[in-house]
């Protein structure tokens, strides 16, 4: 006879799943739906701007607030399209030409792939938003990848937009996980984006046990996860800037583990094998995609860390450079090296905290939260891919 299995829907771990009740964001919810509560009544909404860190329910509301909307004005015969961009799709949002014939063709309007002049490609877009008219909302999920990709520019086109289109009430929502973001716009578009601001606090303990006991409800068979395991992956994500995603993936690749052991239930080790896993994950992509001189001083600081507890900035360049030596490449100066150290602490690939060593001047003090077998693989990849 077969065993039950351990989950009974993993979906509900996953990052698309939408949860009957969305816990401790009401405050958010009834800002957002505040905003573009006009529509109902055909008026024109502000543009709105929506960040916080990575797993605090950004995506999760507006999809949930959207998607109420058209419901309700479907019901009440209200003229309304919803436009959701991921802008870190390839080839969806990784140019201006591209975004524009990606959102002309969510409005049934053909764009070829390439060839057109981009004054074309606006006209074609404002043609078919006159052509659907009533309202029409445009949320550009991650918006920070694609300011980074091709400019701000785009974004002051849009709010233009949003102002003198005819017969169309335009609505811009842009997301973020970056709380600087809106630093590095200029100041015409960041007026114009940011009508409104909806900020998203990460979530704490407590919060992060009702999400994770009510999802693990609907993911697991009824017997099949501890308590004490879902509360630890509270606790863990609690203290990763209360991260609601990386706690479902953790309970997800916890349950996984689980059933490909044979094991019954999933227990705390299951929780403290995934976040091992997880992190080996995140670290190795990472690392994969560095830059070659970003490889060889990553791949330095965990040389040295093998056997410390931390490193100084003074004690890489070095051994850094016997590294570039070996490689036969040009090493580069201590300026820069210090300027890698501040991008991969960034990354969360190390954690360099500065100290001040007084009338010496100030310095970095480099420390690693990995395992030792995770250390040890990412060392592994790096030495691979650099060829030493």
């Amino acid at each position: 006879m077969n065993k039950e299995s351990i989950f009974r829907n993993k979906d509900a771990l996953s990052i698309k799943y939408s949860p009957e009740k969305i816990y401790h964001r009401d405050e958010q919810i009834n800002a957002l739906s505040r905003i573009l509560a006009p529509m109902l009544r055909n008026e024109k909404p502000s543009n709105v701007f929506i960040y916080g860190l990575t797993g605090t329910g950004k995506t999760l509301v507006t999809t949930y607030v959207t998607t109420n909307l058209e419901n309700f004005t479907i019901k009440h015969n209200i003229p309304l399209k919803v436009l959701f961009v991921n802008c870190k799709m390839k080839k969806v949002a990784d140019t201006e030409y591209r975004l524009l014939a990606y959102l002309s063709s969510l409005l049934g309007e053909g764009v070829p792939a390439t060839g057109l002049p981009t004054d074309e490609v606006y006209r074609r877009f404002y043609s078919a938003l006159e052509n659907i008219g009533g309202n029409v909302v445009i949320v550009l999920d991650e918006i920070d990848a694609l300011v980074k990709k091709v400019g701000d520019e785009l974004l002051y086109n849009f709010t233009r937009m949003c102002e003198t289109i005819k017969d169309v009430n335009l609505s811009l929502i842009g997301i973020s996980n970056d709380l600087s973001f809106m630093e590095y716009l200029d100041a015409r578009v960041k007026s114009s984006l940011s009508e409104e601001e909806i900020i998203f606090p990460p979530y704490n303990y407590e919060q992060l046990k009702d999400i994770l006991f009510d999802r693990a409800m609907v993911a697991f068979n009824p017997g099949k996860i501890d308590e004490a395991a879902i509360t630890k992956c509270a606790a863990l994500a609690a203290q990763e800037h209360g991260d609601a995603r990386r706690a479902l993936d953790l309970l997800r690749i916890a349950g996984e583990i689980a059933e490909r052991n044979g094991d019954e239930r999933v227990v705390e080790k299951h929780i403290d094998l995934a976040e091992e896993k997880l992190d080996l994950d995140r670290m190795s992509e990472a690392a994969r995609v560095l830059p070659k001189h970003s490889k060889i001083v990553l791949y330095t600081v965990l040389c040295l860390l093998r056997n410390r507890d931390k490193v100084l900035t003074g004690d890489i360049q070095k051994y850094y450079e016997h590294i570039c030596e070996q490689l036969g490449v040009r090493p580069l100066t201590q300026r820069r090296i210090s300027d890698i150290i501040a991008e991969l602490d960034m990354q969360g690939l190390i954690n360099a905290s500065v100290i001040s060593k007084g009338r010496y001047g100030r310095t970095r003090e480099i420390t690693l939260s990995l395992s030792k077998a995770t250390h040890d693989k990412i060392l592994l990849q790096l030495k691979q891919e650099l060829d030493l």
